[in-house]
């Protein structure tokens, strides 16, 4: 049954890129009725994301706001698009500083009980390689400073931080030093994880702005966040696919 709605998944997918390219071409499906949240055509020097990295927003999206039954089927459909269990773990792990210690917890029970079903269905996943050391005390502070300072692109200061010096503590040392340093998943795939999740949650649009902004310091493209926005989109995740499109559509201006 799963294979079948994912082959399903895939050729509407590909209809969606095509109404893209195509120019005047007449389309009915879904992401065209909204041409913002339609991938625009690659460039000669852009490659589009890859079915593995475009399987890492719906995860991260449903993961955030607890919607376990698409949550199953995103797993399912991550690994089957190449996800290590490695680097599904670690998208699970990392969005807990996003949604919070239980949406992370539950999603890790399920990530079990998936892999559970799989291997009785004679599927056997990759298991992927676990990170690196991190560093700890001074070094992990000053590399999460560093990691923090590069992926924003300058120095992180401001009334916020003085006013509550211990969130920057937090975000400093732990969020972009203990996770950040974690080897496992690329930055790239950090980040469309975050945006997958952040898009997700009502309310959090600034946050999600900047995580925008530093999807592409770490180079993806708009191009590429707009293919992230259409596979949301067909996916069911609506309102998150419309939050992409919009905070990209702000930060461009």
């Amino acid at each position: 049954m799963f294979q079948t709605s994912l082959h399903q998944h895939r050729l509407l997918r590909a209809v969606a890129l095509g109404c893209a390219i195509l120019a005047g071409a007449v389309c009915v499906h879904p992401l065209c009725a909204n041409p913002s949240l339609s991938p625009e055509k690659p460039t000669m020097n852009e490659q589009p994301l890859t079915l593995k990295q475009l399987a890492i927003a719906p995860i991260a999206a449903n993961m955030a706001i607890g919607d376990m039954p698409r949550l199953h089927d995103a797993l399912n459909h991550g690994l089957d698009a190449g996800l290590t269990l490695s680097e599904v773990k670690e998208v699970l792990v990392q969005l807990y500083a996003y949604a919070g210690f239980p949406r992370s917890l539950n999603a890790l029970s399920l990530l079990m009980k998936v892999v559970q079903e799989r291997a009785e269905r004679g599927i056997e996943d990759a298991p992927g390689r676990e990170p690196g050391p991190v560093p700890s005390g001074h070094a992990l502070t000053e590399l999460g400073t560093d990691n923090q300072t590069r992926l924003v692109g300058a120095r992180v200061s401001g009334p916020l931080f003085e006013f509550a010096p211990a969130i920057d503590q937090f975000l400093k040392v732990h969020l972009f030093g203990d996770i950040f340093a974690r080897d496992n998943l690329q930055w790239t795939d950090r980040e469309l994880a975050t945006v997958g999740a952040l898009a997700a949650m009502a309310g959090v649009e600034s946050q999600l702005e900047a995580h925008l902004k530093i999807s592409l310091n770490v180079g993806l493209t708009a191009e590429q966040l707009r293919q992230v926005a259409a596979e949301l989109q067909a996916c069911g995740d609506v309102q998150a696919a419309e939050r992409v499109v919009a905070g990209l559509d702000k930060i461009q201006r």
